[in-house]
């Protein structure tokens, strides 16, 4: 599984970025986490807001950071 984070380093960012990584550490899924901070790469996936959880190339969540429990359930 590939988790992308998009977002170009504001502190929403980096927070969603440290909730999926606990969030993976604790489900036990072998997921690789990306953060892409390209603004070109992220217009790649027609979001206006930021930021955003990608999971295997599907946009799950945009424009909010998201809870640990909410991620674990996307990713199992």
């Amino acid at each position: 599984m590939n988790i992308k984070i998009l977002g170009t380093g504001c502190t929403k960012c980096v927070k969603t970025y440290e909730v999926v990584k606990k969030a993976v550490e604790h489900s036990g899924v072998n997921a690789t986490i990306e953060k892409v901070e390209d603004i070109m790469e992220i217009m790649k996936y027609n979001i206006m807001t930021t930021p955003a959880v990608v999971v295997d190339e599907v946009v799950k969540i945009k424009g909010r950071v998201p809870s640990e429990q909410e991620i674990i359930n996307l990713i199992r």
